[in-house]
């Protein structure tokens, strides 16, 4: 086992065992005793006294304080931005530009709900919670006529609790904000090129806006408070931090920067223009009093995990860890449950060729009136996304300077498209047939999966100049074709905005895209062949269409 000890001088015990070890060697730890039992490797089990040491976790703290200074001090560009990286908020945040606002729905009555019952230990929580908020200026006493109800939530990554707000009946008759979220695959549409990356998580992110204030109240056992800052959720909170991010960054999104509300990526391709790009960040951030929390943030990475993707020269991946709340999901039991793992799952759907035709079993559950059967199909269905996202392929990012090759095809339960440059696959995507589509004739089928490529990939092929490769002969001459029906009038329509080629390929030719996706197969990331040629060398082999059901 490899360990990596901090040594603390003067400690006065001889070790600390820390929770990866503890959880690698199945302890069981009683609290109330102050014991540790652990399973020997010899089949018996060992009991360990832990006498109390009131000192030890002072020495910890100033430890690991140290060693975030020592480490900041080594970071090139960051180490001249100590201030942006502060422990603790400095506290109120400054007077912005924009200050957020909670507009309620006109004729709206004040809101006053009880505060929620809590166990000992945590009223013992919300006590010591409640003077730090105060310490710092965040909350105040109250006497508003709104009230939401506090409660505790589990710090998924650090153990221990937060205390929130349920401001669900404030939300219910809030005017909702409709700034939008980027989507996160026009994010990384940006990155193309990009060798050197940092991000930079900024702490406590909406304690660094003042707020509306009298809405924010909250009960609690102890009394009415209220916040002086932006308070964690409040149905506008999101789209208005996006907003501030926005404005802060206006002049470096898609040039080296990317935000996703209080996620920071600088991105650039070689490590010279890093060193310009992260300065001029950080320097932002001083500028506008935003404070960053130095041990969420990474810098001068080849490799970086953001927003659920890891991001490389290479091109976007899943991230294992991830992925890993997708793979130990129990089979749905309700609809519900369904739809939340398809949710989950579909974040990656990009990743994941024929995703729609694959989840048919399970989203027809999910429609109004149906009956929950849960099926073999829904089984093998439910096996098959898990197993694809455990092994899903390097998407490659996409060159707007260069043509692109489109594939469609469609079928009885669906339609599917790959999206490739240069023998590698940048997207998947795929969706079932409604109920009127299903009557389509087979060239209307093949047409309407290049109308939902157009589509799905516009902000790609707009403008630029790219090849659709399908395997019905007919659509090589729709442009020419005399008679049309009003269905393909209006789809000419749409088609003919695109600078496009309509190639013919056999049905078996399709299985190019999914070879370049099996990296166990054939590793296609560092190859280049042309796809025209790949398709017809591999149209020869006897096997079934890609796309086929």
């Amino acid at each position: 086992m490899f360990i990596s000890p901090l040594v603390l001088p003067q400690l006065g015990i001889d070790v600390i065992l820390g929770m990866e070890w503890l959880k690698q060697h199945n302890a069981m730890i009683d609290v109330g005793s102050r014991t540790v039992q652990l399973h020997s490797s010899s089949g018996t089990d060992v009991v360990i006294h832990v006498p109390l040491h009131k000192h030890v976790s002072h020495t910890l703290n100033a430890a690991e304080t140290q060693t975030e200074a020592q480490a900041l001090a080594k970071i090139p560009v960051a180490c001249d931005y100590p201030d942006v990286f502060p422990e603790e908020l400095p506290g109120l945040p400054p007077d912005r530009d924009v200050e957020f606002r909670i507009d309620l729905v006109p004729g709206t009555a004040p809101v006053s709900k009880r505060p929620y019952r809590m166990a000992p230990d945590e009223l013992k929580e919300l006590k010591t919670q409640l003077q730090e908020q105060i310490d710092k200026g965040f909350i105040q006493l109250s006497s508003s006529p709104w009230g939401c109800p506090a409660l505790f939530v589990e710090k998924k990554d650090q153990g221990g609790k937060t205390l929130c707000v349920d401001y669900r009946p404030l939300n219910a008759v809030t005017v909702k904000n409709k700034y939008p979220l980027p989507h996160i695959d026009i994010l990384f549409d940006q990155l193309g090129g990009a060798t050197v990356f940092s991000k930079i998580d900024l702490r406590s992110g909406y304690h660094q806006i003042k707020e509306d204030i009298p809405k924010t109240a909250f009960s609690t056992r102890y009394g009415l408070y209220e916040y002086l800052v932006m308070s964690f959720g409040l149905t506008n909170a999101p789209a208005f931090f996006m907003y501030l991010m926005n404005s802060v960054f206006m002049n470096e999104l898609d040039k080296f920067v990317v935000v996703f509300i209080d996620d920071i990526l600088v991105y650039s391709k070689n490590e010279k223009e890093h060193e310009e790009h992260l300065r001029i960040v950080l320097s932002r951030l001083r500028e506008r009093k935003l404070y960053a929390k130095f041990s969420k943030c990474a810098f001068w990475l080849k490799e970086v995990a953001f927003l659920g993707h890891i991001l490389s020269a290479k091109g976007v991946a899943v991230d294992p860890s991830k992925v890993e709340d997708v793979l130990n999901w129990k089979q749905p039991q309700t609809v519900t449950k369904i739809r939340s793992f398809l949710g989950l799952a579909g974040y990656y759907r990009r990743f994941i060729k024929d995703f729609s035709k694959i989840a048919k079993p399970m989203t027809a559950l999910t429609q109004k009136n149906a009956k929950f059967a849960w099926s073999q199909k829904c089984e093998e269905a439910f096996g098959t996304l898990k197993k694809l996202l455990s092994s899903a392929p390097v998407l490659a990012q996409p060159d707007i300077t260069k043509p692109f090759d489109v594939y469609c095809d469609a079928s009885g339960s669906g339609l599917g498209c790959v999206l490739m440059q240069e023998g590698r696959v940048i997207a998947y995507a795929s969706c079932q047939l409604r109920k009127h589509e299903v009557n389509y004739p087979t060239h209307d089928l093949e047409l309407l999966a290049v109308v939902y490529a157009l589509k799905k990939w516009r902000h790609y092929l707009l403008g630029n100049t790219y090849h659709i490769y399908t395997d019905h002969k007919s659509l090589k001459y729709i442009f020419t074709q005399p008679e049309l029906n009003m269905r393909q009038r209006r789809w000419l329509e749409l088609i003919k905005h695109y600078d496009l080629e309509v190639h013919y390929h056999p049905g078996k030719a399709n299985v190019v895209a999914d070879a370049l996706s099996r990296k166990a197969h054939c590793n296609f990331i560092e190859a280049r062949p042309t796809v025209r040629v790949l398709c017809y060398e591999i149209g020869e082999i006897e096997m079934p269409t890609a796309l086929e059901a």
